[in-house]
């Protein structure tokens, strides 16, 4: 097995490869690494993340089994320094939100959805 160390990888299956890339890099702060083949596949990355998006002709979306083809729970978690400053910003981008902010000891988080309906976390650490 081949390791990366510039990178860790996840990948998400999307309906529409152009809406997902526009919704990442539009919103997100992520940037495109790659797209061979636009309406199949493409590569956004932000840090060290790389998302891979799958678009329905993409061969890792055929991988997919039938019964798990829909977004799941999973998601990916980005920290960020204000998140009411976010959540008025990107409300104002018209994106939409799968939850209402929640507080804990660690912290507070609001779910987004991207076009296809993949959870992306929004995480503000606690002041300690």
């Amino acid at each position: 097995m081949t390791t990366s160390e510039e990178y860790a990888s996840v990948r998400y299956v999307v309906d529409d490869v152009p809406a997902a890339v526009d919704f990442y890099t539009a919103h997100l702060g992520f940037t495109l690494k790659d797209s061979p083949a636009p309406t199949a596949f493409a590569d956004v990355v932000r840090g060290p993340l790389r998302l891979l998006l799958s678009g329905p002709a993409s061969s890792g979306t055929r991988a997919t089994p039938a019964e798990a083809s829909g977004p799941g729970r999973n998601r990916i978690h980005l920290v960020v320094d204000d998140l009411d400053a976010e959540i008025d910003r990107l409300k104002g981008a018209g994106v939409s939100f799968r939850s209402e902010p929640v507080s804990g000891p660690g912290g507070r988080q609001i779910l987004v959805g991207d076009p296809a309906g993949n959870l992306i976390e929004l995480f503000q650490p606690a002041r300690r």
